[in-house]
């Protein structure tokens, strides 16, 4: 059902009446890329149970997420913008399903319906304090704290506290080496924290990985809270 990404749910409903028709559920697997940067725009995505992560990819072919999107926000926001194209790439950093959307549909709509254009501006607003965020934290946080705070960016956007990810993706996602991730997932192993096995982690404990967590967290979810207030809560593990 659409209900399953909030921001869908939170359209007025005569737009949701227009829109809902010509959603397609897709399917999302782990590590597709739904866009290159510099590919037009065609369609827009709203995960349900899969998070994306955007990327600026250098020429070098080294990568750094700037931000992650999940159930709360759609994928595709420069279809809004005029540009009709993207400087990041889009990849699936946890697989599941996604609604996608004729990107001119929802422009139309965006165009002539205020609500939406204050939801969508809001949104993006929040996505935007994601990205500065994710900037700072990456200059100035520990390889340590840059985990958790992922890890928790990662568990707000999921139905569980399981994640089906590689330690060599999380090194891309971050822009750090491989051995960095290592060595702060087998720290919060030993502090039973996580769990760990090829490919899968498991968080058993999300109190302790907001107090090893650095303030950039604390400073997206605020600024997230504020400005989607449709986002329920998600209650600590």
């Amino acid at each position: 059902m659409p209900q399953h990404n909030h921001l869908l749910a939170a359209l007025p409903l005569e737009v949701q009446d227009r829109l809902y028709p010509h959603l397609e559920l897709i399917a999302l697997p782990l590590g597709e890329v739904l866009y290159e940067s510099g590919d037009s725009l065609r369609h827009v995505f709203f995960p349900v149970d899969s998070i994306v992560s955007l990327l600026y990819v250098m020429e070098s072919g080294a990568s750094a997420e700037i931000s992650v999107v999940g159930n709360e926000g759609l994928i595709g926001v420069a279809v809004f913008m005029g540009g009709e194209s993207t400087s990041s790439r889009a990849l699936v950093q946890s697989g599941g399903y996604a609604y996608r959307l004729l990107g001119q549909r929802l422009k139309d709509e965006f165009n002539r319906h205020g609500e939406l254009l204050h939801l969508i501006l809001r949104y993006t607003q929040a996505l935007i304090t994601q990205m500065a965020q994710t900037a700072v934290c990456n200059r100035h946080h520990s390889i340590d704290q840059q985990l958790c705070r992922w890890l928790l960016l990662s568990l707000d956007r999921l139905p569980s506290n399981k994640l089906t990810m590689t330690q060599e993706l999380i090194a891309n996602m971050l822009g750090v080496r491989r051995e960095g991730v290592t060595d702060a997932a087998g720290k919060l192993q030993r502090l039973g924290i996580i769990e760990y096995s090829r490919g899968h982690i498991t968080v058993l404990d999300r109190k302790g990985l907001e107090r090893l967590s650095c303030e950039c967290y604390a400073v997206v979810k605020r600024e997230t809270d504020r400005l989607l207030p449709y986002i329920a809560t998600r209650q600590p593990l």
